[in-house]
């Protein structure tokens, strides 16, 4: 074991001398009070060590004991609806130890070791096993079985498997490999900066859907794929996140609040265990782990929180459930990054921040895929990621914005003007854009209807032209449009109120189906090509906007599931009768 002592303290930052024995991203305990830090650089004997914990009142001569492992988190039953702090401590058993306010150097295990969980083995005794094959299931709650695997670098025959009541440290198998026998436990631990290893990557090709239509008609993404979404203050970019954790279609949700106010984490916590779940019924809770490093915890472990929530994602991965992370925001954890260079004296690249910055971020969002993971039975996995990133002033060409967007595939830019226009969610759909629209057209086409891409088309391309109409408009006014100009601008109008905006508060509204997106799309492009087929027949444009069905196109969103084909006839019957009788009044 090297233990060493405190040479300079530097805020976050710890030098410490006597380090020879230690190696790079050992996990480390400075001073009597056992504070936990990571080394991040050595030079001869000297490490620099990063704290995670507040190292006011340190000073030179204390001890330094390296711990001789990585920085690692504990894999097991028991972190599904568990909240931790950014270096996986549960939050709720250090509250009992130093009650409302964080105490320094609490040690507390991250998995509850005295519980006690039912394991069902999968295997018997003779069966060969490999690197990620099912040993047993646990159920960890109501809607997740946790599937205990064969940890990495295990290969062998099961020379005894246990069927009971066990807590995580207890043996449940014994597997006689060439090196041996291998006691195996529910838990394993895995080093936070190293990806956890698949067979191989798959090319994605199917949507994670949302239940949000600007994302899913627009701009989707697919399963195992990264999203941005950046955007100014007060934009939105918490209620996205909140909204996709709700409704997405993943199986697990692992929420990180990376130096994020502590008020946005306290509604996720008040909010998610009231949320019904809606495949399972079940509170949302019940599938969901959070890790919450707010902007009053220490900065510098806002850097590994990113890290712990990826490798315990990574872990439901490669059970083969689908899993959506959400990191809000990775602006918070790059003015970590930022703090950390400039206390090490590190040459500075653009607006401060360090220059290996993009090659971090790409680190993190690479570890997002659909793959087929480790074991003999080939099963899928998926993680999903959605970085929100807070450009001050919205300004996303500062360099944690352009970082990130040339790593992710999905851009979904929040615009300040549609959010105080109560325009929510408030993504600009002239910025916006998605990479894997050409390899998921295919699936909408095929899974939903076989025109969904061209409908969305219809609508992209009224949007579009509405932007160039609306510059004329401002210079010349509304009624120097010719009528089909008019129609245009009423059409995305009508796109932009009844489709786009969506109410995240609503019942019925905070989700909708593809089937109900697709009627809807419907119903816009209905109203707009039989006004355009009227208007060519000499018809007026003020009776054509005033049309009441109008209305009722706009209150479609709220229909019930069950009644969408009933009020989609009963409304394209009306637009018809009425697009008549203005025709009869004309004649």
């Amino acid at each position: 074991m090297s233990i060493g002592t405190i040479k300079k303290v530097a805020g976050p930052l710890v030098i410490a001398e006597g380090m020879r024995d230690a190696n790079m991203y050992d996990v480390v305990r400075v001073s009597n009070q056992r504070l936990i830090g990571e080394i991040i650089e050595i030079h001869g004997d000297e490490a620099s060590v990063q704290v995670y914990e507040e190292t006011s009142g340190l000073g030179p001569g204390e001890p330094v004991e390296s711990m001789e492992v990585p920085l690692s988190v504990e894999l097991g039953p028991g972190l599904i609806t568990s909240i931790y702090d950014g270096i996986q401590r549960p939050l709720d058993d250090i509250m009992k130890i130093s009650g409302n306010n964080l105490k320094r150097g609490v040690e507390v295990p991250s998995l509850k070791r005295d519980k006690v969980w039912e394991f069902v083995p999968t295997v018997k005794v003779g069966d060969e096993v490999e690197n990620g094959d099912f040993l047993g299931n646990v159920q960890e709650t109501i809607v997740v079985q946790q599937r205990i695997m064969v940890p990495y670098g295990i290969k062998g025959t099961v020379k005894e498997i246990k069927a009971g009541s066990f807590r995580v440290e207890d043996v449940i198998a014994v597997i006689t490999t060439p090196d041996g026998d291998k006691e195996v436990t529910m838990m394993q631990k895995w080093p936070v900066r190293k990806g956890r290893p698949y067979l191989r990557k798959l090319p994605p090709s199917m949507p994670l859907v949302t239940g949000q239509r600007v994302i899913d008609t627009f701009f989707p993404i697919a399963k195992g794929g990264v999203a941005a979404v950046p955007g100014p203050f007060g934009s939105g970019k918490t209620v996205i996140q909140h909204q996709l954790a709700k409704w997405a279609e993943a199986d697990i949700v692992v929420y990180i609040g990376c130096g994020e106010r502590g008020n946005e984490m306290t509604d996720v916590l008040n909010e998610f265990p009231e949320l019904k779940d809606p495949k399972t019924g079940q509170s949302l809770m019940e599938r969901t782990v959070l890790i919450a490093n707010t902007s009053d915890m220490p900065v510098a472990a806002r850097e590994a929180s990113i890290y712990t929530g990826i490798t315990i994602a990574e872990y439901f991965r490669d059970m083969g459930y689908s899993v959506a992370l959400m990191a809000d925001s990775t602006s918070r954890w790059a003015e970590a990054l930022r703090e950390m260079s400039g206390r090490l004296e590190e040459m500075p690249g653009e607006e401060g921040y360090p220059a290996y910055l993009g090659s971090r971020l790409a680190q993190f969002y690479e570890r997002a895929g659909h793959v087929i993971s480790l074991g003999k039975d080939g099963r899928e996995g998926a993680l999903s990621v959605i970085g929100a990133v807070s450009p001050p002033g919205g300004d996303i060409s500062e360099p944690v914005s352009q970082a990130t967007l040339r790593i992710v595939k999905v851009f979904w830019g929040l615009d300040s003007a549609l959010a105080y226009k109560r325009h929510f969610p408030a993504i600009n759909w002239l910025t916006s854009y998605s990479l894997y629209l050409d390899n998921l057209g295919k699936w909408f086409d095929e899974n939903v209807a076989d025109e969904w891409m061209k409908d969305r088309q219809k609508l992209m391309s009224l949007l579009q032209e509405e932007s160039e109409l609306e510059e004329i408009v401002k210079m010349v006014g509304m009624d120097a449009l010719s009528s089909h100009d008019r129609l245009k601008m009423e059409a995305a109008r009508s796109i932009r109120e009844d489709f786009l905006h969506q109410n995240s508060f609503h019942e019925i509204d905070t989700y909708t189906s593809l089937k109900k997106q697709l009627l809807m799309m419907k119903l816009v492009i209905a109203f707009y090509e039989q006004s355009l087929e009227a208007l060519e027949q000499g018809q007026g444009i003020q009776g054509l906007i005033k049309m009441p069905v109008r209305e009722r196109i706009g209150r479609y969103k709220y229909t019930h599931e069950d009644a969408l084909d009933q009020e989609y006839e009963a409304t394209c019957k009306d637009l018809a009768e009425q697009i008549a009788n203005l025709k009869g009044k004309e004649d």
